[in-house]
């Protein structure tokens, strides 16, 4: 490899390592993060809701007939009515409703974003109410949140589940105890009920469901063994949270069998996480580590699991991860750097790690030289940045 090219990956990989490093402060069993209404109102002028009228494409006008002021202006006044200066195409079906997001500069209005909306929408009533708990704790907020999640309109029903994806577990875990388990059973019983959710309504309802609500979790398990389903990490970890003994025994048959799906068996790698990491009441540290090691075994995963056990510092493994250097596995390049990052991080307490590592430097210096480089950087914090005015705006 050339200097430059050299460089070029190490830059790369030390972008990705920083961002691995960051703390990830989202909700662990959404699949949807992002900017929501909430966010996008704070950040405009103003926001109207209404019907459009006398659209002119030649003079680049459409009236809005406003039915309700989300978020008001001072250049507004008494107006139900205000021209706006671009041309909106009137919908085919007369009860199609907009909204509409303004910047207003000097006195000028403008129209940035517009959304059709049905007339039998939500979203007036549900932006009205985000606004008002904006403020709130993200508990109180979350659970106002909650009660849209299954509602008609598709634009509200994914914007409560956003809000939940930004959202840190801390957020809504003493919220989620007193929910009502039926209703979100309901939920995941639905064939009406989009995949990517089943991860979030599993969790709720490991928080506030009974230890029989667990038959809806492990039926949701046992057909979600097909591939390509999603969830199973919330699935997995509502399980364990309503049956601690049962739940966990079959975490660990997932773990046990190298021939089940790799991304069943890295979803359960993934709940095992969030309870080790969020719930370390409901599974012993001793036992979770001995179940993370009996993946080392399993070559499509056996990096993930090396680097699991090197992150949380679990260097008792040091012999079992080094032997992998006499296994097939170990002529997969991703198993030995990271069989490698873990020597590094253990080397200054455990002879046989610094020997490896040793041993690797004077076969590729600079490998083992940009591996070190790497862990620098993935333990330097992530600087605050600096907020700028619509971030401000927002808050």
């Amino acid at each position: 490899m050339t200097g430059f090219l050299r460089c070029l990956a190490l830059v790369i990989l030390a972008l990705s390592a920083a961002l691995l490093a960051a703390p990830a402060y989202a909700c662990p069993f959404c699949s949807m993060q992002g900017q929501t209404l909430t966010g996008e109102i704070s950040q405009a002028s103003m926001v109207l809701y209404g019907s459009i009228a006398n659209a002119k494409e030649d003079g680049d006008s459409t009236d809005l007939i406003i039915d309700a002021v989300i978020k008001p202006n001072e250049v507004l006044g008494k107006r139900t009515t205000i021209t706006m200066p671009r041309y909106v195409p009137l919908p085919t079906d007369a009860k199609t409703k907009y909204l509409f997001f303004f910047d207003v500069f000097k006195g000028k209005i403008d129209p940035y974003r517009g959304m059709a909306v049905k007339s039998d929408s939500d979203l007036p009533k549900y932006l009205r109410g985000a606004l008002e708990v904006k403020d709130k704790k993200p508990n109180e907020r979350l659970r106002f949140f909650f009660d849209y999640l299954d509602n008609a309109d598709g634009e509200v029903s994914n914007d409560a589940y956003r809000e939940f994806g930004n959202a840190d577990y801390k957020d809504y875990r003493d919220m989620a105890a007193n929910l009502p388990a039926d209703r979100i059973a309901g939920w995941l019983k639905s064939k009406a009920t989009p995949s990517f959710r089943y991860g979030l309504y599993a969790s709720m309802l490991g928080h506030c469901g009974k230890p029989e609500h667990s038959k809806v979790l492990l039926d949701l398990l046992q057909d979600a063994e097909k591939p390509a389903s999603s969830g199973v990490d919330g699935m997995l970890a509502g399980y364990v949270m309503l049956k601690p003994k049962e739940g966990w025994r079959y975490v660990r048959a997932i773990f046990a069998d190298g021939k089940k799906d790799f991304m069943f068996r890295y979803a359960a790698l993934q709940a095992v996480t969030f309870l080790h990491d969020s719930r370390p009441d409901l599974v012993e540290n001793k036992e979770i580590v001995a179940a993370i090691a009996m993946l080392l075994n399993q070559s499509d995963i056996a990096d993930l699991a090396v680097e699991k056990l090197r992150k949380w510092n679990e260097f008792d493994f040091t012999d079992k991860i080094l032997a992998l250097q006499d296994t097939p596995a170990f002529g997969i390049p991703i198993i030995r750097r990271s069989v490698l990052r873990y020597a590094l991080s253990c080397k200054d307490r455990i002879a046989a790690a610094n020997t490896y590592v040793e041993q690797q430097r004077k076969k590729d210096a600079a490998g083992v030289s940009d591996a070190e480089e790497l862990l620098k950087l993935e333990q330097t914090p992530i600087p605050t940045p600096i907020a700028t005015p619509a971030a401000k705006a927002s808050k």
